[in-house]
């Protein structure tokens, strides 16, 4: 039982990471530090998506499952929680690309917002 339960919050961890990757950028207009944390986040969020890695938290997941008498599964945690939930039906290679691109380009635009609001709170 201890060993699902932990499972399941790893689960909810990973969810969490995944969610700052996403929009962690918002936070950094609120809370200036959290940058740092975000931008090696986001950075290692792009590499696993640009190289089709395994997070390390997915095999770990399936060891705590394995523990507790479960199977694990194949994959990564994005291709077993999310795709079937989220992503379109035949989902390509170049369409998951694309998604970082557009993760990308979003969190590029909320930093240059936020050095923007940087910049004119520091002149006034």
């Amino acid at each position: 039982m201890a060993y699902r339960l932990q499972a399941d919050m790893l689960v909810l961890v990973h969810f969490a990471f995944i969610l700052f990757v996403l929009f962690g950028g918002f936070i950094v207009l609120w809370r200036r530090w959290v940058a740092c944390l975000h931008l090696s986040s986001a950075a290692w969020g792009v590499l696993v998506e640009f190289n089709s890695w395994v997070c390390p938290l997915t095999p770990w997941e399936n060891a705590l499952r394995a523990k507790a008498g479960e199977s694990g599964y194949g994959g990564g945690f994005v291709e077993h929680y999310l795709v079937p939930r989220i992503y379109p039906v035949g989902l390509t290679p170049r369409i998951q690309v694309l998604l970082g691109f557009i993760v990308l380009a979003m969190n590029l635009a909320i930093y240059a917002y936020a050095l923007t609001r940087l910049r004119i709170r520091s002149t006034d």
